[in-house]
């Protein structure tokens, strides 16, 4: 099974969303901008969102784990670094894989 940890950025909000997926993330980015996970969700304060950055992983577990890693980090530069930066992303797909 194949799984996703995917960035999403809103230039309307300036701003990024983390989010993990078992699903295609195409489809999971038409879902944000429609707003189907409902009005109150952070997604749901745009329209615009555009896929920035995706981790293909081997397991949801590891989507997750990774997920939380780059929330904790609570920095947009330091998500701008992760795709300005290959050797980052090693570093974290490396450091959340068990």
């Amino acid at each position: 099974m194949t799984a996703s940890c995917y960035i999403l950025y809103s230039k309307s909000l300036d701003g990024f969303y983390v989010g993990a997926t078992q699903d295609d993330v195409a489809k999971r980015l038409e879902k944000h901008n429609i707003h189907s996970y409902g009005k109150h969700r952070y997604t749901a304060k745009a329209n615009d969102w555009e896929v920035f950055l995706v981790f293909e992983v081997n397991n949801f577990a590891h989507a997750v784990r990774l997920e939380c890693k780059i929330k904790s980090m609570k920095s947009k530069v330091y998500i701008q670094n992760l795709k300005k930066y290959p050797e980052l992303r090693n570093k974290i797909l490396n450091e959340t894989s068990t």
